[in-house]
């Protein structure tokens, strides 16, 4: 047996079938339509690509720009940060119901 590499699965013959197929299922009038949303989806999505990719300034607050990170001066010792605890609970100063 001898099996067609996959670039030539879909030759002439399977390009006209397949058109033949869409035009049936689809409808003469309903592809243009097709075609054109298909269009200006693409443009919008190259839209939304360029404007991901660069820089906008307008709309930002301060909470989502990143603050900038300072590199400590040579020789320079960092001092660990330590965060207040809550003291534990006083049991000696009583609860909310009273004891009998």
């Amino acid at each position: 047996m001898h099996f067609a590499p996959s670039a030539e699965i879909f030759g002439v013959d399977g390009i006209i079938v397949l058109i033949v197929v869409v035009v049936v299922l689809f409808g003469s009038t309903q592809i243009p339509k097709l075609a054109r949303s298909l269009g200006s989806a693409q443009k919008e999505f190259k839209k939304g690509l360029d404007e991901g990719g660069a820089p906008d300034d307008k709309g930002l607050n301060a909470a989502a720009i990143p603050a900038p990170t300072v590199a400590p001066a040579p020789g320079a010792v960092q001092q660990p940060v330590v965060t207040p605890q809550a003291p534990p609970p006083d049991p000696a100063a009583g609860s909310a119901a009273p004891q009998s």
